[in-house]
């Protein structure tokens, strides 16, 4: 009984900040206000009639799109090298692949500015989309890496054995069975491109602001609700999305 209660104590504590947002999504006031004082649907609209809101988002799903496709590339092909190979230095470069998880975002975004300014990319679509890759590929490469622990490399064998050639194994043999791995890196990559905040203001120019950098300048110069109600959409999609693929992957992890 008690163990249940600390439990439930611990998941309040970690439920109040969101229950705070969603429930200042529907205040009738014009400041977020907790607990909310009446309920509208006025803040939902302003926000799906808002061109400034909208054209975020559609700049935040592109860079997620883009990202995610070039880190889940990558991040499988590395993983698999990583995993497989055996060369001298491969702790290193293994390092080097992981090296933007552990550097703090602010310095990344930094570096990437200062960068970006001597090659010419810096405010550009192009140099948004590779940083973002650079962040997430390393999650793709630790999903993947764990998929692979749980691999039979005999199975690659017996398909080369056959006279699969490593192309066809690969598609047909490896890549099915490493795929709740790949997706699962490919979902979290996504996620976290989308709300990328730091190194997004570093980089991005005029024309190219994401969503969470319209939400941090409406809370700079603003207090409206409507921060409160694109903050409670995003919630239900990433439950909307996460919830079925977590279901999904521990379904394929237990067959």
């Amino acid at each position: 009984m008690i163990l249940w209660l600390v439990n439930l104590c611990i998941v309040f504590y970690l439920l109040a900040p969101v229950i705070v947002v969603v429930a200042t999504a529907f205040t009738t006031t014009g400041y977020p206000v907790f607990p909310p004082r009446g309920f509208t649907l006025r803040w939902f609209a302003d926000v799906l009639s808002s061109r400034e809101y909208l054209e975020a988002m559609q700049v935040s799903a592109l860079l997620g799109a883009a990202s995610t496709a070039i880190a889940a590339t990558l991040g499988t092909f590395a993983a698999l090298g990583l995993v497989r190979g055996r060369f001298a230095g491969r702790d290193l470069v293994s390092a080097l692949f992981l090296s933007p998880i552990f550097f703090p975002a602010i310095v990344l975004g930094l570096a990437l500015l200062i960068f970006y300014t001597r090659i010419g990319l810096a405010g550009t679509l192009g140099g948004m989309i590779a940083a973002h890759a650079v962040l997430t590929t390393p999650f793709v490469i630790r999903m993947v890496t764990a998929s692979l622990a749980e691999f039979d490399p005999a199975v690659e064998e017996a398909a080369r054995n056959l006279g699969a050639s490593p192309v066809r194994t690969f598609f047909q043999v490896t890549l099915p069975l490493i795929r709740p791995g790949v997706v699962a890196g490919a979902v979290f990559a996504f996620i976290l491109s989308f709300d990328e905040l730091v190194v997004s203001l570093f980089l991005a120019g005029p024309g190219l602001q994401t969503l969470p950098i319209r939400i941090f300048t409406s809370l700079e110069y603003s207090s409206r609700p409507s921060v409160s109600a694109i903050s409670t959409m995003l919630i239900l999609v990433w439950l909307l999305i996460g919830v079925p693929l977590y279901r999904r992957f521990l379904d394929v992890r237990h067959a």
